[in-house]
């Protein structure tokens, strides 16, 4: 097999894990890392035996052959990398969020269009193998048609303590988790055709919304009901960073329940099993179900870069997770429901 190499764009916090879902790959290479803070980029690279590092983008894609780049930076550096990426002719990977706003991202699309190289997004929330596992069940058809659900991801987790950036966000949640959850949705349930929204900051030493709710109404007539909140409060039972998800259809039900729990109720009775992550040894146990989830979707990614399969989570396909997310700030700031 011939080597794929590429070159990571950010060496922060989640940096160091996506790297290592990639090199769980074979025949992929990473060539050069590249952060505005360059002992960053050093020492991530001497953990990963990666032969080289920068601090300029431009410099590195001038010297360095890759055969893409995947961007692992803050949301606001993001449009700028990709249409860099875009002029070289490099196909494009990047973190989600895509952009700080529908217009930017639909720019980033079109470069990427217009120069003829694919635009993937790293969205591995929906690869969690509970999520793919319940997906399975509603296309098996025995619950029915799904006419309501819930989404779930409430947390007490102090998530500023690994992500302190997080609370100088103007749009956090709806951004951060959002982002995630409202895919998620898209994913299970379909495309939407309304939406409403409520937000709320918990937090009083943080500038964007820490709590969110948004109600869907999707093509197929289910009303799905998205929680998400990082309030850092006292709950009975803290599940982070597990997404629990409860499916009403015509003919049963199922439930995502905590600790990988997967159960399905129709006429026959309840039938349950336990759907946890595969385990990795560089994943940090405190967010095992979100980290496993990486390589999954990178194999995606990377079987379609190499011309082998379709990408699930395209740059086409996430300008519809975009919209759902600026959407949901329209209608909170609106306190109406938004026509999709």
């Amino acid at each position: 097999m011939q080597t794929t190499r590429f070159a990571l764009f950010g060496a922060g916090f989640w940096a160091r894990y996506q790297l290592a879902g990639w090199l769980e790959l074979p025949g992929l290479a990473c060539s050069a890392i590249c952060d505005r803070i360059q002992s960053r980029a050093e020492e991530l690279a001497r953990r990963f035996g990666v032969p080289a590092t920068y601090g300029d983008p431009e410099r590195l894609l001038d010297e360095v052959p890759v055969d893409f780049v995947d961007i692992c930076t803050p949301v606001e550096t993001h449009a700028d990398l990709v249409l860099l990426a875009a002029r070289r002719g490099r196909p494009v990977v990047c973190q989600k969020p895509m952009a700080r706003s529908r217009s930017e991202a639909q720019r980033m699309v079109e470069a990427c269009r217009q120069a003829g190289v694919p635009f993937l997004v790293n969205e591995n929330w929906r690869w969690q193998a509970p999520i793919r596992a319940l997906k399975r069940v509603l296309e098996e058809g025995d619950t029915g048609r799904v006419f309501r659900a819930r989404i779930s991801m409430v947390s007490g987790f102090p998530v500023f303590v690994n992500q302190p950036f997080l609370r100088e966000l103007e749009h956090f949640i709806l951004m951060d988790m959002g982002s995630h959850l409202l895919d998620t949705a898209r994913f299970l349930f379909g495309e939407a055709v309304s939406l409403y929204c409520q937000t709320q900051r918990v937090h009083s030493d943080i500038r964007g919304e820490d709590v969110a709710t948004v109600m869907l109404r999707t093509q197929d007539r289910a009303t799905v009901s998205i929680e998400m909140g990082y309030a850092e409060n006292y709950l009975e039972r803290e599940c982070f960073p597990q997404t629990l998800i409860f499916v009403e259809g015509t003919k049963g039900s199922a439930e995502l329940a905590p600790d990988y729990w997967l159960r399905v109720t129709t006429a026959s009775g309840t039938h349950a099993r336990r759907v946890p992550p595969r385990r990795y040894p560089w994943v940090d146990p405190a967010y095992e179900v979100v980290q496993s989830s990486i390589v999954p979707c990178q194999a995606n990614l990377l079987a379609a870069l190499r011309g082998e399969a379709r990408a699930e989570t395209t740059g086409e396909d996430n300008l519809r997770t975009v919209r759902l997310v600026f959407a949901a700030y329209e209608s909170a700031a609106a306190d109406q429901v938004i026509r999709l």
